[in-house]
């Protein structure tokens, strides 16, 4: 299978043929140009996982081929910031199905109040597993009704952001993530 992965509208993606999905790197809010302008532990994180996903916010295209060029399996949905060539690219909603385990992944891409953003990102996916969101730049990791609330905040610390930081998610045995800080 190529880096690129192809929906099939309405209904779960399945990655199963990319092989065992083991830790996933989550990153959102990036509002970089280029992998260069993360910080050197993110990208050597990135380089070593199975599964990356990206909630948005890039506000390069260059960046978005950045990340398929690793040969990194690779999901992401655009944000509320990015331009028109990233979002020929990619969708504002990604539902993902790991194993057993379904993940939706969101922005949101109509932006709104930041207090908002894990609301609506849970109520675009019921029934899933995993919800990853941002458009806060906070990082949040929690279980909340037995799904997995999951923004990994933004991996350059744009402002309002307190530092820089991303994800990384594992779903064996179960979901579970750990935030990650530069």
């Amino acid at each position: 299978m190529g880096t690129e992965l192809v929906n099939v509208a309405g209904k779960p993606r399945s990655l199963d043929s990319i092989g065992p999905v083991k830790k996933i790197g989550v990153l959102s809010d990036t509002h970089a140009s280029s992998l260069d302008q993360l910080p050197i532990s993110f990208v050597k994180i990135i380089k070593s996982m199975d599964l990356v996903i990206h909630a948005g916010d890039y506000t390069s295209r260059r960046f978005v081929e950045e990340l398929l060029a690793t040969g990194i399996p690779f999901c992401g949905v655009y944000g509320n910031v990015d331009p028109p060539s990233v979002r020929e690219t990619l969708r504002p909603e990604e539902l993902l199905s790991l194993g057993s385990f379904k993940v939706g992944v969101t922005h949101p891409s109509e932006g709104g109040p930041p207090w908002e953003s894990e609301k609506l990102a849970r109520s675009k996916f019921p029934g899933v597993d995993v919800v990853v969101y941002g458009h806060t730049h906070a990082a949040s990791n929690e279980f909340k009704e037995g799904v997995l609330s999951l923004n990994p905040g933004s991996a350059v610390g744009k402002y309002p952001a307190r530092y820089a930081s991303m994800a990384v998610l594992s779903m064996h045995p179960e979901p579970r993530a750990t935030i990650q800080k530069a």
